[in-house]
């Protein structure tokens, strides 16, 4: 069995701060990627998404988001060419198409299983395998006895399979409406909420709202361990979705409240055939592999932590969580002064050993 310092599980952008992190703190970390790169999920996100915030604020640290505009608003594909690159460039062990199965307590260290039987003795561990593997799928009035299509914002890629037809999205945020919009060009598409829409404007007096946020200091606030449940994000918007909610391309409906085959039930009684359901409802940390660690997370799965330290597992951490610890802790911008602070508890806890 090989022994490493620090097994960083996961490689996209929340493994590979970690792992920069690490390095610059004299460690030498093992990054296992379960896929056969290092962009993380961001490859398998649908065609036309692109960030909320602009290039100058969507960088992992020691390395600028390419590009001479670097207010514009990078696409998916640039994300991964990004990522790519920033792997290309840090001098760490990255190992692809090596999923963990369990990681176990092994004395004072870790015992960590790869799928087919490969394992690691490890001093250290960081979860950073991020949410896109866990799509939530809220239990939602007749959901389970409609038989049209249903799938996850996960598995939808383009308007094109969905042309024609009568579609419905459920969510509030911003891949929910986006998603909408994208489909009211190709199909009739309502949006189904349980309360109205909230927007944000993405500029504010000529600047990005994210120049706000820096600036203000609300973007690197350590809010996330006041906030015992994470809240809903408005919706950023340049105009352009309230215009297409305004139109009815999509129209906002309440949320259906049941369904009987094919048709979907609404709240005035109407009864209308749909022939496919989009949950564009949100992920959950992806942890499996920490099941059997315990300590590591709670009844519902979810990782027990204090700004990214594990409370009942020394030696263990976690990088990448939604409000970690602040608003931007799950973001290109933010994750790497998160995986900073990780990186210098490790370190701490290592020398100890």
């Amino acid at each position: 069995m090989e022994h490493i310092d620090v097994a960083v599980i996961g490689g996209g952008q929340s493994g590979l701060a970690a792992a920069h992190a690490l390095l610059r703190r004299g460690l030498r970390p093992v990054v296992l990627e379960a896929s056969g790169g290092t962009a993380g999920s961001w490859p398998r996100y649908y065609d036309s998404l692109t960030l909320f915030s602009p290039a100058r604020y969507s960088s992992l640290p020691g390395m600028p988001f390419p590009g001479a505009d670097r207010d514009r608003y990078p696409h998916r594909d640039e994300v991964v060419a990004y990522l790519t690159a920033y792997a290309d460039r840090l001098d760490a062990d990255i190992r692809t198409g090596r999923r963990v199965t369990s990681v176990r307590r092994d004395g004072s260290a870790f015992d960590v299983v790869l799928e087919g039987g490969g394992r690691f003795g490890a001093r250290a561990v960081v979860a950073a395998s991020g949410t896109f593997g866990r799509p939530h799928r809220p239990a939602l009035p007749g959901l389970e006895e409609f038989t049209g299509q249903v799938l996850h914002a996960a598995d939808y890629r383009s308007r094109v399979p969905f042309a024609g037809g009568r579609v419905v999205v459920v969510g509030a945020g911003n891949s929910a409406v986006q998603i909408a919009a994208e489909l009211a060009g190709a199909a009739r598409v309502t949006l189904a909420t349980r309360r109205p829409v909230k927007f944000a404007a993405q500029r504010v007096l000529g600047r990005d709202l994210h120049f706000w946020t820096a600036r203000t200091g609300l973007d690197t606030a350590p809010l996330g361990r006041l906030l015992p449940h994470p809240p809903a994000q408005p919706v950023l918007d340049d105009g352009r979705y309230r215009a297409a909610l305004a139109s009815g391309r999509p129209d906002r409906r309440p949320l259906f409240t049941g369904a009987d085959g094919a048709e979907l039930i609404w709240p005035d009684g109407q009864r209308e055939e749909v022939d496919a359901i989009v949950l564009a409802t949100g992920y959950r940390p992806n942890l499996p592999y920490l099941a059997s660690l315990d300590g590591a997370l709670d009844a519902g799965g979810s990782p027990r932590h204090r700004e990214g330290l594990a409370t009942g597992v020394q030696g263990l951490a976690f990088v990448g969580l939604e409000w970690q610890r602040s608003l931007s802790s799950n973001s290109l911008r933010g994750v790497g002064r998160d995986a900073e602070r990780i990186a210098r508890r490790l370190a701490a806890h290592l020398a100890r050993q």
